[in-house]
């Protein structure tokens, strides 16, 4: 690939990335995230950074390595939330 695809590559990988940097720094309000979807998402990163291995990419690797490890931090969060009272 030439230098300027690749570069394209890692600017994507940023942006996509440094998009999660706001949930992870709110994470102790998790009520609003859906379970399911931080979990199949992260399944999906985890996937793509397998992909981006596979294919030897290094855009997708560095980009879904950092956005697992992001997604996770807020995933664990929001299973460790306790349920509220449903009584009030």
């Amino acid at each position: 690939m030439t230098l300027w695809v690749e570069t394209i590559g890692f600017a994507a990988a940023a942006l996509t990335t440094v998009s999660f940097v706001p949930q992870v720094m709110r994470t102790r309000d998790t009520r609003a995230i859906s379970l399911w979807m931080y979990a199949l998402f992260s399944a999906g990163v985890a996937l793509w950074g397998l992909y981006g291995l596979l294919i030897g990419s290094w855009p997708v690797i560095a980009a879904n390595a950092i956005t697992l490890v992001l997604a996770s931090i807020v995933l664990w969060h929001k299973l460790r939330e306790t349920p509220e009272n449903p009584s009030g």
